[in-house]
């Protein structure tokens, strides 16, 4: 699964200058905190306008503009990349390609699933940026709590450091795990043996976990 994986994504995440035989690319945003110890959340937060008052429609509708340097009101993947990094100037979410990518392919399918997309599968469009803002405060979230339970650094969780790190999804809001190996088979949906991103985030998601010392 994991090598299926990186072969439909490894051109793109090549191209944003991520490798696969890198490991610490993967892990270095998480490794060096403590489930996002030393990270400035109130910073993050007011870099992206999410709400839906005027004010902060005025100011995403202005950096979309800045994100989409052509102007024809539709951001590839690189453009999300170079935005995060040159406009939002944050250096934290730019180095956590998995998040980029989640947020990406989570924020691009929302208009095309309500049947009001413009173009392909392939661009965040200008009605969906909101979305992608909202989704990488999530996914970078996520991957700091991803990776202080994946405390071997391989990208992966075994049922070892889950177990281990309970106490911890409890206190971020699973309040309902009472057996570590049934909650790691029930995230573990590809029956690997082993948690991946993916398959953690979306557990996450649908479990609302929240960094404790994050502030809503």
């Amino acid at each position: 699964y994991q090598r299926r994986v990186h072969g439909i994504f490894a051109p793109i995440m090549s191209h944003l200058g991520y490798r696969n035989h890198d490991q610490s690319a993967w892990h270095a945003t998480g490794a060096a905190r403590v489930a996002g110890a030393g990270i400035d959340w109130d910073r993050i937060k007011a870099v992206m306008p999410t709400g839906r008052t005027p004010e902060e429609a005025a100011k995403r509708a202005e950096m979309f503009r800045q994100f989409d340097p052509n102007g024809n009101g539709f951001l590839s993947l690189a453009e999300v990349d170079r935005g995060i990094r040159d406009v939002l100037q944050l250096d934290e979410i730019f180095d956590c390609k998995p998040a980029i990518m989640r947020a990406f392919q989570a924020a691009k399918n929302v208009a095309k699933s309500h049947g009001t997309a413009h173009h392909n599968d392939d661009y965040v469009e200008r009605i969906e940026f909101r979305l992608l803002l909202v989704y990488l405060q999530q996914y970078f979230e996520l991957f700091q709590m991803f990776s202080a339970i994946d405390t071997g650094g391989d990208r992966r969780v075994n049922i070892e450091e889950f177990t281990a790190m309970v106490p911890q999804l409890q206190a971020w809001g699973a309040t309902h795990i009472t057996d570590a190996q049934s909650a790691f088979d029930e995230i573990d949906t590809d029956h690997g043996g082993m948690i991946l991103f993916d398959e953690f985030a979306h557990w996450a998601l649908s479990q609302h976990l929240k960094l404790a010392d994050h502030s809503e």
